[in-house]
């Protein structure tokens, strides 16, 4: 029996249906069900330490939105010459194609606040480099009865750390 050809045309995979535009975010997230967590970052080049955070993240809740900084506002993090590495839709697709992640989207400004309004999580996650107080979002989230983690790091890795390493290579 003959297999049918791979096509290479506009097919789109299952996960990137996990995308969301930021001016959907509420619609889609009306039919998700709760508890709902919410953390962001950059996502530059994904390593374990993104993972086991986003794994972690998603065990504290039924779904987990994760909001990824544009490639402008990578840039103003000054994160370094050459950030992002990765271009916001190639950090979007890795992003959504991890179990552990129920939708994400992006935002171009400073801080992720306008997304954490937008779907209003019960749970706000960051890394344990933040101090909760710090955590944008903390007040709002607090303030309609949600619970905001920062949770401590299982691996010491960092996107920063690899590359320089990589440029020492």
């Amino acid at each position: 029996m003959s297999e049918a050809p791979i096509d290479g045309g506009n097919r789109q995979a299952d996960f990137e249906r996990k995308i969301v535009a930021p001016q959907q975010l509420g619609e889609r997230v009306a039919s998700l069900a709760r508890p709902l967590v919410f953390t962001n970052g950059c996502f530059d080049v994904l390593h374990r330490g993104h993972v086991s955070l986003l794994a972690e993240a998603r065990s504290l809740g039924t779904a987990l939105i994760v909001a990824l900084n544009s490639d402008a506002s990578v840039r103003r993090l000054g994160k370094g010459d050459g950030r992002p590495v990765n271009t916001l839709a190639d950090r979007l697709a890795i992003i959504a194609a991890l179990q552990a992640v129920t939708l994400v989207t992006w935002f171009d400004e400073d801080t992720p606040l306008q997304r954490i309004l937008d779907c209003r999580p019960d749970i706000l996650v960051k890394g344990g480099d933040w101090p909760v107080d710090r955590i944008v979002g903390n007040r709002e989230v607090g303030g309609w009865g949600g619970r905001v983690f920062s949770l401590p790091f299982i691996h010491q890795t960092s996107t920063t750390a690899l590359l320089e390493k990589i440029r020492r290579l």
